[in-house]
């Protein structure tokens, strides 16, 4: 499991007892976000997949199902391209082909400033709110906030810069596992028209939509979202 940006492994404590039954839970800490805040981070999708990749093999891994969720969405593309033959089936969870969004909730470069004038603990905060279909109101609202303000400042700077400049597009239609793609169709930060993209183009790719979860809907809608998944990776 590969967490988005200002993620952790934390966020997963809700799938982890249900997806045990299907296979040992792996849920990674990118360099510079959750336990792994510390690392120095890395500064292109690429090199975000290729560390995966490599902790995978330092754990003695040779198999296994990939979820990504939105920049981990991302990474999860890059793996499948580059470990292809290790991965069993795919999960693409509020994600797109795309890393600079058009219509994104705020540019880039605003997102950049407000956290060198607002802090990181502020915009982690901030931002972790637009996740959630009641924003700070959500019950699950200050556990994910708590995380996102772990990710020191040049891990947010590293983490915006590498997703804008990915693209995953020209290479959609060369992912050939089984794929599941999760939305919430209250996704603020992926709109339909990216996730459409992935059902569309994916060759082997479902869809599941959640109705009245957002970009989080894992915290949301976790019965659900959990079921969904379940169904999908317990499949003969």
């Amino acid at each position: 499991m590969v967490h988005g940006f200002l993620g952790g492994s934390a966020q997963w404590q809700g799938q982890r007892r249900p997806l045990d039954l299907v296979a040992p839970v792996i849920a990674m800490d990118l360099p510079g976000f959750g336990q792994n805040a510390h690392l120095p981070p890395l500064r292109s999708i690429v090199s975000m997949a290729d560390w995966v990749i490599g902790k995978l093999r330092e754990t003695g891994v040779a198999r296994y199902h990939l979820l990504g969720h939105s920049m981990g969405g991302m990474i999860a593309q890059e793996i499948a391209r580059r470990d292809a033959a290790a991965i069993d089936r795919l999960v693409f969870y509020a994600t797109g082909a795309l890393g600079l969004l058009p219509g994104r909730f705020e540019t880039i470069e605003t997102s950049k400033q407000r956290a060198e004038e607002d802090g990181i603990r502020n915009t982690a905060r901030r931002i972790a709110a637009t996740w959630f279909r009641d924003g700070a109101a959500a019950p699950n609202y200050d556990a994910c906030a708590a995380i996102a303000e772990r990710a020191s400042l040049s891990a947010f700077h590293a983490g915006l810069e590498a997703m804008r400049d990915w693209s995953g597009e020209a290479q959609l239609s060369a992912l050939d596992h089984e794929t599941l793609i999760l939305w919430g169709d209250c996704d603020r930060t992926y709109p339909w028209a990216q996730i459409n993209r992935l059902w569309s183009e994916l060759p082997r790719a479902r869809l599941g939509v959640i109705p009245g979860g957002a970009h989080g809907v894992h915290l949301e809608k976790e019965a659900l979202f959990n079921a969904m998944l379940f169904d999908f990776l317990n499949r003969s």
